[in-house]
């Protein structure tokens, strides 16, 4: 028996990419592709792959909920994280939700088919890359206070040093402080990049 491959990603050229390097595969069955939640679904209706590499973002649908709703629906399907994000929440939370395993898009031949036979076998695969991101330390339980916590989702509302002081009860050079403290931390320059950090790195949420 061959084991069916399917893939959800709203990008043709990952798409035909990943065809490309498992081609030739022949333990491999190609079932074909969708590029939104809806079309993923709707296809699992009629046929069942056995893995599953699904993109993190799609048009309509979160991959993580997305993830979470095919495990639901269909448990017996593996299914693989396939993004260019190699952050620790959202690495986590595909697991959370049910992946299997992760890897990313520079993923070689060989470690798309080790990805495959291993969560085939009931094993969690990560990729090399994944396994590093996720032996870093957490930036939003080891860097952050609490406090620098608060300031942070003040900035990020467009609070000035001024607000942040009011509604905090603490001085204007203590939220100076604060602020510094955190451009330093996340090795950035100024505010937008702070924010645009903090975003990826899920601590805005």
């Amino acid at each position: 028996m061959k084991i069916g491959i399917f893939v959800v990603d709203d990008h043709y050229m990952v798409i035909e990419g990943i065809r490309s390097l498992l081609q030739n595969e022949k333990t491999l069955d190609w079932m074909g592709h969708a590029t939104n939640a809806v079309s993923c679904l709707s296809f699992l209706k009629r046929q069942e792959p056995d893995v599953i590499l699904m993109d993190i973002n799609l048009p309509d649908k979160s991959g993580i909920d997305l993830c979470k709703e095919v495990k639901q629906l269909y448990p017996s399907i593996a299914i693989l994280g396939l993004s260019t994000f190699n952050q620790q929440t959202i690495i986590k939370n595909m697991i959370d939700n049910g992946a299997a395993g992760y890897v990313l898009k520079n993923a070689t031949k060989e470690e798309l088919m080790e990805a495959i036979n291993s969560v085939l076998k009931g094993k969690v695969y990560y990729s090399f890359e994944v396994l590093s991101a996720l032996r870093k330390p957490e930036p939003n339980q080891l860097l952050i206070t609490r406090r620098e916590k608060e300031v942070l989702l003040l900035i990020a509302e467009g609070l000035t040093n001024a607000q942040i002081s009011e509604k905090l009860f603490i001085s204007v050079p203590t939220v100076n402080t604060h602020r510094k403290s955190l451009l330093e931390k996340f090795d950035v320059k100024n505010t937008a990049m702070l924010i645009g950090k903090a975003t990826k790195l899920g601590l805005l949420e």
